[in-house]
């Protein structure tokens, strides 16, 4: 990858290459970046409880959630894998990078939590079609919600408790942070995501 790596690839380029390779890459700044793997049981639990809601809420909807396996270009020439998202128009069943990404959610680790929090919240928001970002803490019941409004603007807002819901407006759904959370037990002392 060396030589290869030297130049600035293409969104295609990359797409291509990455297919026969093992583990995640992200293409950044016009090279490939390979994703840390080990994702604690947590932070595993949460992504995939809000996948089955995700796909028990969008059934028979024609926007649908994708995986960290699926990705989104985010700025030209630059592509990231949220830990879950919801794309509002796939048509290619071979596809590899979303086509109208409307919602992405990224469930904070310890390695990359500032970096979500600076500049891939930027990028997230510079993708026009996106409408939600959700940011999910692991270490208690907590989400950061992020939705542009029809004036193009991004209202944040925090929601904390089990008994609290995220509204995904655009999608019609609410995600309730009891289901997000359901059989997740949280740190008591030191937070580890």
């Amino acid at each position: 990858m060396s030589q290869a790596a030297a130049r600035h690839w293409s969104v295609e380029e990359f797409l291509a290459w990455q297919l026969d390779r093992p583990g995640r890459f992200e293409l950044v700044g016009g090279f490939p970046v390979e994703l840390m793997a080990g994702a604690s049981a947590r932070h595993d639990n949460i992504v995939l409880n809000i996948l089955a809601e995700l796909r028990q809420r969008l059934r028979g909807n024609p926007c649908k959630p994708f995986t960290a396996d699926f990705c989104i270009e985010t700025l030209p020439g630059q592509v990231r894998r949220p830990d879950a998202g919801v794309d509002c128009n796939q048509t290619d069943p071979d596809a590899l990078i979303a086509n109208e990404p409307v919602l992405v959610i990224e469930v904070f680790s310890p390695t990359t939590r500032d970096f979500d929090t600076a500049g891939k919240l930027a990028e997230y928001k510079a993708v026009a079609s996106l409408r939600t970002i959700l940011y999910v803490e692991p270490n208690r019941p907590e989400v950061f919600v992020f939705e542009r409004n029809d004036g193009g603007e991004w209202i944040e807002s925090r929601l904390s408790g089990m008994e609290t819901a995220a509204l995904v407006p655009v999608l019609g759904i609410e995600l309730p942070l009891a289901e997000i959370f359901d059989g997740v037990e949280f740190p008591t002392g030191p937070y580890l995501a």
